[in-house]
């Protein structure tokens, strides 16, 4: 839902409404519904309004109450906002409105900074205080809502997608070396708060932000759960977990709800999908409006799984819409889902739910997905190298990682190599910390905290709010997820991963499902890498913006574009995609 934007001086000058108004045109595609600016001397907050809880002009953004002398911009959803304000409503606040929005307004007056850790929901915001000239920033326990940041001693810009804050024309666009190692080695993932680029960072998750007048910060990270068996969890057995878990996804199925207009779901016939499918209807959803998307076959590779959304889909009588994508249209597409991303995302996914969530939008404005998940519940292959590992950190490393420190040497051009072996040092530091003993768990904490909220939520926001569609993921309830933090790790290890999610989906979903080979939004044409698909990335890597950064070793893409196939990285991924990506972000992006 939405996006915001932001410009806060320290310099003396005021803030620019014409930089605001830049990032907010930048937004544009999240919010159709609506914008606003508020300029206050020298701050200036920008929105992009969907509308999605109370549709009327009364929640427009940034919403001001004079009464308590607050502004906001936000961007999320926050699901017990009725609890909330009837709460409040008992401490003597007045309301104006009908949303969520002025309930955070008013919750922050109440409880200060800890408002955040009443909120059920996704969210990021800024609120500005007229008396002190303080503003609050923060982020959503697993960043399911991105807010990115630049900040020198002259001025603080926020927005929703690091593009919009290029859009200032004020930010240093040179590649930050330390984020280019994460993107090259940790799969693509780049850690908070760097980005790839050096002027643009990004606040980390459950986070708040205080920015004084001067321009002094304070960080707090509000919600750091145990991963691993609290005491007393020893008398519980596998029914009761498996009870417990239920009931858990009952409620976070339950509050993804909440909203003014129609709810979906994005189902691609995986135990993930098919469980949320499956509780809304035993909830007594009716007409619920499901959607599910296929490629092309290539290279003897399957391109959809419509077999097993047919599946859920007739067993429960949904609204179901089968979405077939033709390569032609797939290429057609690229530079424009290429165009919606935030920052350099490889996974195959990416087109897959940007072309779904272009079709969708054409009939809802909410959807629940399932994404989560395996992070949550242990469902990658590499969770049972993890169990007993005396190397963690190895094992991990020999799992995860796309190439080793020593390999990026040989792929990298000297001057874009760090000296240091930054992302085994990042894992390192993260498996150190305490909260996680065992290696499963310390595993499932880096993945749940750092390459979910950078790799598959970063991308469902990013494809979904690129058509103006928002997307809910149960999957990460917190409080779902603080229980499944203490579920032992052999039982979520159990039926290849994910046994106490199964055993769960077994009171739900037909077998079939549960027990098929685990499934994925399947894209082949940009894992084997032939024909038009080639020539685009070679045509951007021979291109001469390519050729003056100069980021890669020209006998490494030489030998990637004689033998895209033979260079696949250990999580199947294509090493000539991944280098080409990259650089047609940056081109896309004009930098």
């Amino acid at each position: 839902m939405c996006g915001i934007c932001g410009e806060i001086r320290f310099d003396g000058t005021l803030a620019s409404p014409e930089r605001v108004q830049r990032m907010g045109d930048c937004l544009a595609p999240r919010g159709p519904d609506g914008a606003g600016q508020v300029m206050r001397g020298r701050v200036g907050l920008g929105h992009r309004r969907l509308k999605i809880i109370d549709l009327s002009e009364k929640a427009e953004q940034p919403m001001v109450d004079p009464e308590l002398g607050l502004t906001i911009a936000f961007n999320g959803c926050i699901y017990n906002y009725p609890e909330l304000r009837e709460e409040l409503e008992g401490k003597g606040y007045r309301f104006f409105s009908h949303g969520d929005t002025e309930v955070i307004l008013k919750s922050y007056h109440a409880w200060g900074r800890d408002c955040v850790k009443r909120f059920h929901g996704m969210f990021a915001f800024a609120i500005h205080e007229r008396e002190t000239g303080r503003v609050m920033l923060a982020r959503d326990r697993f960043g399911i809502k991105p807010l990115y940041l630049s900040q020198n001693d002259k001025r603080l810009y926020i927005a929703s997608s690091l593009p919009a804050i290029v859009r200032t024309g004020d930010v240093d666009t040179s590649i930050d070396k330390v984020a280019l190692h994460h993107y090259m080695t940790f799969h693509a993932v780049v850690p908070p708060p760097h980005t790839i680029l050096k002027g643009v960072q990004k606040l980390p998750p459950a986070t708040t932000r205080v920015i004084e007048a001067d321009g002094s910060v304070k960080d707090e990270v509000y919600w750091a759960p145990h991963f691993g068996p609290l005491d007393g969890d020893e008398r519980l057995g596998p029914d009761d977990w498996r009870d417990r878990v239920m009931d858990a996804m009952k409620t976070a199925v339950a509050r993804r709800m909440v909203a003014d207009v129609p709810v979906g779901v994005l189902l691609s016939g995986g135990v993930d999908s098919s469980l949320i499918v499956g509780l809304l209807a035993e909830a007594g959803q009716q007409g619920l409006n499901t959607f599910s998307i296929g490629f092309e076959d290539a290279n003897g590779e399957v391109g959809n799984e419509f077999e097993f959304s047919d599946i859920i889909a007739n067993h429960y009588g949904t609204e179901h819409h089968k979405i077939f994508v033709p390569g032609s249209e797939l290429m057609e597409h690229l530079p424009g889902c290429i165009g919606a991303m935030s920052e350099p995302m490889v996974s195959y996914d990416n087109v897959g739910f940007y072309l779904l969530s272009r079709e969708v939008s054409k009939h809802i404005k909410v959807v629940q997905s399932g994404q989560g998940a395996d992070e949550v519940f242990g469902g990658y292959h590499w969770y049972p190298k993890m169990a007993g590992a005396n190397d963690p950190l190895g094992a991990y490393s020999r799992a995860f990682f796309d190439r080793s420190h020593e390999t990026l040497a040989k792929h990298l051009s000297p001057e874009w190599l760090t000296e240091e072996d930054v992302s085994r040092d990042f894992v390192a530091r993260h498996f150190a910390m305490e909260g996680a003993a065992n290696p499963v768990d310390k595993a499932l904490r880096v993945d749940a905290h750092v390459m979910l909220v950078d790799d598959p939520v970063k991308r469902v926001d990013n494809m979904t709010m690129a058509w103006g569609l928002e997307a809910r993921v149960p999957f990460l309830d917190h409080e779902l997820v603080e229980l499944a933090a203490r579920v032992p790790a052999e039982e979520k290890l159990k039926q290849d991963g994910k046994g106490v999610l199964k055993e769960v989906a077994r009171q739900v979903v037909p077998s079939e499902v549960i027990d098929r080979k685990k499934g994925y939004f399947p894209v082949p044409q940009l894992k084997y890498l032939s024909g038009p698909t080639l020539d685009f990335v070679r045509d951007a890597l021979h291109s001469e913006a390519a050729q003056s950064r100069g980021l890669f070793r020209k006998d490494y893409t030489d030998a990637l574009f004689a033998d895209p196939s033979a260079h696949i990285t250990p999580l199947r991924g294509s090493e000539l995609w991944q280098v080409a990506l990259l650089e047609m972000w940056l081109q896309t992006q004009g930098l």
